[in-house]
C-alpha cells in the first residue's frame, strides 16, 4: 500500500472532538485541585503531607549523593554552553550511574526511583546543565520508559525497558512542521503492510531525537478493512532505513540539546512495536504527560533555589548608597519574592510528586497546574535576579570571567527558562487544558444544554440533570469553613497561616461561582473566552500554590525541619499570592478581551499596517512552515548516537 500524502483537512469543531476524545473522560479518584475549582476546599486530601516510604527515601538519598557529586566533578556547564553540546563523555557517564533508568523498575535494570526523588534528581542535574536536565527528562518522562510502564505489553517491557535504563537514549516524536497543539491535522503516516506498519512524514523538534537510539512516534493509521485506523504510538528503532535526522535544530538557549528535524521515507515498523491499539496515540500521549509534566516545574524549582542563592551572595556583597543592595526596598522586594515564590513551588512540586507516587489521587490538575505555574514564576524570578545583577545580569559568564569576576550565567539562565513557556504545551494550551477540565463537573451535568447537535429530547433530560445538580451544589458555595475564625486552627502558630487556609477556602467558592455565572452567561461561547479562562486557571493555581505552602510549612514544623522559618515563608508567599488573586478577579470582569479582539481583527486586515513602517525586517527568505511532503531524504543525516 502507498503512504498517504495529503495533510488532513479539519474543521475546528473536529479538532475539538479529536482532543476530547483523546481526554482521560473519567475520574475514579479524588482530586484536591479538581475539588477546589468546584469550590469544596478538600484539604484532608493534601493534609497532613504524604511522606514517602523509609526505603525509597534511602534508594532516593544514596543516588542524590552520587548524582551530586557526579555533577560536580563531571559536568562542565560552561563547556556546554560554549560548544553548544554535551560532551559525550558525560552522557556515558550518567548511563554507568544508572541516570537513564531513574524511574524504571529495578526488575528491567532502573534505579526504580519515586516520582518524588526522581524530580530532586532532576532539580539537582538541572541546575548543573539545564540541557542535561532536559536529555534526562525527555528520555524518561515523555519517551519510551514511561508510555511503556502504562501501555506497554509484558513482551515490549522486556524487549525495550532494559536498554532504556542502561544503554538507549529516548525521544518522543508528534509535532510536525504545521502541526502543533492541534493533533488532529497529525500527517504522519503509518500504513499497515501484512505483520508490519509503514511510516512516511517529517516530525518537527524531536528533543533527544539527534541522538536517540529509540522512538516514541506518533502517527496516523488510516481506516480500512481490520484496522480502526487514527492516531497511534510506535516504537521505532531510530537506527532503521529510511529515518533521517535532517536538522539538528540551534534555539536562543538549552544549546546542549539534541533536537532536530527527522523525515520517515517508508519505514517499516512491526505491529508488535505498536503501543496500545490503533487509534489510541493521543490517549497515551496525554496520560504519559499526567506525572510526566512533573519534571519540567522540578527542574524550574531547581532554577528557583539557583536564583535565591546568587541574589542573597550577590546583594550582600554589592553596596549602594552606603549599604548592601539587598537592604535597599526595591531590591529586597524582589528577593523576598524569589525565596517565597521557589517554597511555594518547591511545595506544589514536591506535593504533587508524592501524591502521584501514593496513586490515592488523580493528579492530572496538579501536575497541569505544576507545569503551568513553575514555569511562569520561574521565568519571572530568573528576570529579577537579572535585574537585580544589573548590567553583570545582562553579561555572560564568559565575559565576566574573562574581566576577572565570578562568572555567574545568570542572562544564560533567563534563556534557557524561556522554553519552559512552550515545552510539553505551552501557556495557553495550558489554561485551556485545565479550564477544561475545571469545567469537566458542569459539562457532564450541562453539556447537552449547549450543544447544537443535540436533539429537544436530550436537551430536556440535560436540563432536568443540570437542575438537581445545581440545586444541590449552588447553596454550598454560599457559606463555608473559609468565613469562622477558628477554622485551620492547627496551621496558627507563631506565624500564623490559618488566616491564608481560610482565604483559600473562601476564594475556592468564589471562584466556582464565578465559572458558574460566566457559563450561564456565555453558554456555549465559553469555550472562546480564552481570557477568561485563563485567569480562572491562574486563579486556582494560585490557590493550589497557598494550600501546598502551608501544608509543606506544617509538614517541616513537624519533623522540626526549619518550622520557624518554613512558616514565615509561607506567609510571605501567601500575602503576595493573595495580592495577584485579587487581582485577576477583578480582571475576569474588567479587562479589555473584547477591544483586543477588535484590533486583532483590524491588525489581520492590514488597518494598521502603516504603523510598521519607519523600520527594515532582518528577516532571510524562505516560507514560514517548511515544506514536510512525505518522500525520500534529500539532506545528509545528521544522526549521531552516543555509544
Amino acid at each position: 500500500m502507498s503512504a498517504t500524502t495529503s495533510k488532513p483537512t479539519v474543521t475546528e469543531r473536529e479538532a475539538r472532538q479529536v482532543a476530547e476524545a483523546a481526554r482521560e473522560q473519567d475520574w475514579r479518584k479524588p482530586s484536591f485541585a479538581k475539588e477546589l475549582f468546584l469550590g469544596r476546599f478538600r484539604l484532608d486530601l493534601v493534609h497532613p503531607h504524604p511522606h514517602p516510604a523509609d526505603d525509597d527515601a534511602q534508594r532516593g538519598e544514596e543516588f542524590l549523593a552520587k548524582l551530586r557529586d557526579f555533577c560536580e566533578t563531571k559536568i562542565d556547564p560552561a563547556r556546554v554552553e560554549r560548544e553548544a553540546q554535551i560532551p559525550d563523555e558525560v552522557v556515558d557517564g550518567l548511563k554507568e550511574l544508572g541516570a537513564l533508568g531513574m524511574k524504571i523498575d529495578t526488575k528491567y535494570g532502573g534505579l526504580g526511583l519515586t516520582q518524588v526523588y526522581y524530580n530532586k534528581a532532576l532539580a539537582l542535574v538541572g541546575s548543573a546543565s539545564p540541557a542535561i536536565g532536559a536529555l534526562l527528562s525527555a528520555h524518561q518522562s515523555i519517551g519510551v520508559p514511561q508510555p511503556l510502564k502504562l501501555f506497554g505489553t509484558q513482551e515490549q517491557k522486556d524487549t525495550f525497558l532494559p536498554r532504556c535504563a542502561r544503554t538507549d537514549i529516548s525521544a518522543f516524536l508528534l509535532t510536525e512542521p504545521d502541526v502543533g497543539s492541534d493533533p488532529a491535522r497529525l500527517a504522519t503516516s503509518a500504513v499497515p503492510d501484512g505483520e508490519d506498519y509503514i511510516l512516511d512524514g517529517v516530525k518537527l523538534w524531536t528533543t533527544n531525537g539527534v541522538v536517540a537510539d529509540l522512538l516514541v512516534v506518533m502517527a496516523r493509521v488510516p481506516k480500512s478493512e481490520g484496522h480502526k485506523g487514527g492516531i497511534t504510538a510506535f516504537v521505532v528503532e531510530a537506527s532503521s532505513e529510511g529515518i533521517t535526522v535532517e536538522n539538528r535544530n540551534a534555539f536562543m538557549g538549552l544549546r546542549g540539546i539534541e533536537n532536530g528535524v527527522t523525515r520517515f521515507h517508508r519505514v517499516r515498523v512491526p505491529a508488535a512495536n505498536r503501543i496500545g491499539p490503533e487509534g489510541a496515540g493521543l490517549k497515551i500521549a496525554l496520560t504519559t504527560l499526567n506525572t510526566g509534566r512533573l519534571s519540567l516545574p522540578a527542574m524550574c524549582v531547581g532554577a528557583g533555589k539557583w536564583c535565591l542563592k546568587i541574589a542573597r551572595e550577590w546583594s550582600a556583597a554589592r553596596e549602594q548608597w552606603g549599604k548592601p543592595v539587598a537592604l535597599h526596598e526595591a531590591v529586597g522586594s524582589k528577593i523576598s519574592f524569589i525565596a517565597a515564590t521557589t517554597f511555594a513551588l518547591e511545595a506544589v512540586v514536591d506535593l504533587s510528586s508524592q501524591m502521584a507516587d501514593e496513586s490515592r489521587n488523580d493528579i492530572r490538575i496538579e501536575a497541569a497546574l505544576a507545569k503551568l505555574y513553575g514555569s511562569e514564576m520561574a521565568w519571572r524570578m530568573a528576570d529579577e535576579l537579572v535585574q537585580i545583577r544589573g548590567g553583570r545580569g545582562f553579561e555572560t559568564a564568559a565575559s565576566l570571567k574573562a574581566r576577572g569576576e565570578r562568572a555567574v550565567p545568570a542572562e544564560q539562565l533567563l534563556r534557557d527558562l524561556r522554553i519552559n513557556r512552550i515545552f510539553e504545551g505551552s501557556t495557553e494550551i495550558m489554561h485551556l487544558l485545565i479550564a477544561r477540565e475545571a469545567v469537566d463537573a458542569h459539562l457532564a451535568v450541562a453539556g447537552d444544554l449547549i450543544d447544537p447537535d443535540k436533539t429537544l429530547s436530550d436537551k430536556a433530560r440535560a436540563g432536568a440533570n443540570a437542575g438537581a445538580f445545581y440545586a444541590r451544589w449552588l447553596p454550598r458555595l454560599v457559606a463555608g469553613p473559609g468565613q469562622l475564625p477558628s477554622s485551620y486552627g492547627e496551621f496558627k502558630r507563631e506565624v500564623d497561616l490559618s488566616g491564608h487556609l481560610r482565604y483559600v477556602e473562601r476564594h475556592a467558592r468564589k471562584l466556582a461561582r464565578s465559572t458558574f455565572y460566566a457559563m450561564s452567561r456565555w453558554q456555549g461561547r465559553m469555550e472562546t473566552k480564552q481570557g477568561f479562562l485563563g485567569r480562572v486557571v491562574d486563579i486556582g493555581a494560585e490557590l493550589f500554590a497557598m494550600s501546598a505552602a502551608c501544608v509543606r510549612a506544617e509538614l517541616l514544623r513537624s519533623q522540626g525541619d526549619h518550622g520557624r522559618e518554613a512558616y514565615q515563608l509561607a506567609d510571605a508567599f501567601c500575602r503576595q499570592a493573595r495580592i495577584r488573586v485579587d487581582e485577576l478577579f477583578g480582571r475576569l470582569w474588567s479587562n479589555t478581551d473584547g477591544l483586543d479582539r477588535k484590533v486583532v481583527k483590524g491588525v489581520l486586515g492590514g488597518v494598521y499596517a502603516w504603523l510598521e513602517q519607519g523600520v527594515v525586517d532582518p528577516s532571510g527568505d524562505g516560507p514560514w512552515i517548511a515544506d514536510a511532503t512525505p518522500g525520500p531524504s534529500r539532506r545528509q543525516n545528521m544522526h549521531r548516537p552516543i555509544r
